[in-house]
């Protein structure tokens, strides 16, 4: 096999093919990503058994078709360190030679017929989503997943459609973040019922391989796994074991709540302010609404007191709810700065349910403000 191509289109599919392949693996062949090269396409596969990427590759000239085996660090190295803007890659006997300009690299190679297959991808029934909503999907749900514990399946995304939207679920169990946006759906597809959950990692690695916002993606259910599906990059994935929790149950049921516009920038501000004496032993902060301020105090034995306050445009009798400053600022650091959003609060005992107009919400369940 032979075949000569622009260094920096190489690189940029190279990445996410090389973020599947698992740093550590009994199969060291898994540590590399192949090379599919004919007269008409060039695609780099990667797998770890659980996660698959197919990456095409533009700017490749192939003379003599065939696969090959790369070695993820090695030839990850040489592609970000030279400077060459072709590089041409050779396949012998002996290994694999990467020359370029002045350089010349000799790798050793594998047998490529060993690398485990990423099967194409292909379907009639699919969602199609525009790819800056899924990224916002992902960003916004993913921080609250938690990958520890051992309860229900909370160590991915829940995916479901309702009527003509798709909706992202994540929780640990002391937060929920939920996001949902319009999609397009093509044949009989229905994702949910509480086991459609998707690995955190396979959400990452998708989210980062989504390139051009108004793209689209593809999500194409098959046998206990989706694919994901964009013009040059296609991720299989297989999906969670077990069951999510009942998420619509957690949204509370309000009687006499009081609901805050606020705006991201200026609550995000004051919260790291409010928080530089909080610490891992005391996490909670006071929000006091009332009177026309909120006001936010933390208390940490040996570090201090500290207490910040803004004006908002909340007029009656005071209401405060202590909660864990971190989960404030995951929900207001993935908003714009100038992003409005509600703070929804009915006592301190109640979960508070925060949200924006265009389809995000996420609720934290209070701390004891007697602890």
């Amino acid at each position: 096999m032979k075949f000569t191509f622009d260094r920096e289109k190489m690189l940029a599919a190279f990445q996410p093919a090389a973020s599947v392949a698992p740093s550590r693996s009994p199969k060291p062949i898994l540590q590399c990503v192949k090379l599919i090269g004919t007269e008409t396409s060039t695609t780099l596969m990667a797998t770890d058994t659980e996660v698959g990427i197919r990456v095409v590759v533009e700017g490749v000239t192939v003379e003599i078709p065939g696969n090959l085996v790369l070695p993820v660090d090695l030839f990850g190295n040489i592609l970000r360190e030279s400077t060459d803007d072709q590089l041409t890659v050779a396949v012998d006997g002996e290994g694999i030679s990467v020359k370029g300009g002045s350089n010349v690299y000799n790798l050793p190679s594998q047998n490529a017929d060993e690398f485990p297959n990423v099967q194409e991808v292909a379907g009639d029934a699919r969602i199609e989503v525009a790819a800056g909503l899924f990224g916002e999907l992902v960003k916004r749900t993913i921080f609250a997943t938690d990958n520890e514990s051992s309860r229900y399946a909370l160590g991915g995304i829940l995916l479901e459609t309702e009527g003509k939207n798709l909706i992202a679920v994540g929780t640990d169990g002391r937060r929920l973040a939920k996001m949902e946006g319009p999609v397009e759906i093509s044949g009989e597809i229905q994702l949910g019922e509480s086991s459609t959950i998707v690995p955190t990692r396979s959400m990452n690695l998708i989210a980062r391989a989504l390139g051009n916002p108004d793209s689209i993606v593809q999500i194409i259910p098959s046998d206990n796994q989706l694919a994901f599906k964009t013009d040059t990059v296609t991720l299989t994935s297989r999906l969670v074991e077990g069951r999510f929790p009942k998420w619509k149950d957690v949204f509370p049921k309000r009687t006499e709540s009081i609901a805050i516009e606020l705006a991201a920038g200026t609550v995000y501000g004051r919260l790291r302010q409010a928080s530089i004496v909080a610490n891992d032993e005391s996490r909670g902060i006071t929000f006091t609404f009332g009177n026309g301020t909120l006001a936010m105090d933390a208390t940490a034995a040996e570090r201090g007191q500290s207490h910040t306050e803004m004006p908002i445009s909340y007029e009656g009798a005071d209401v405060a709810v202590s909660l864990d400053h971190r989960y404030v600022e995951h929900f207001l650091r993935v908003l714009d700065s100038d992003t409005n959003f509600t703070f929804d609060v009915e006592n301190d005992k109640a979960a508070v349910l925060l949200s924006t107009q265009d389809g995000y919400s996420y609720i934290i369940m209070p701390l004891a403000r007697d602890r």
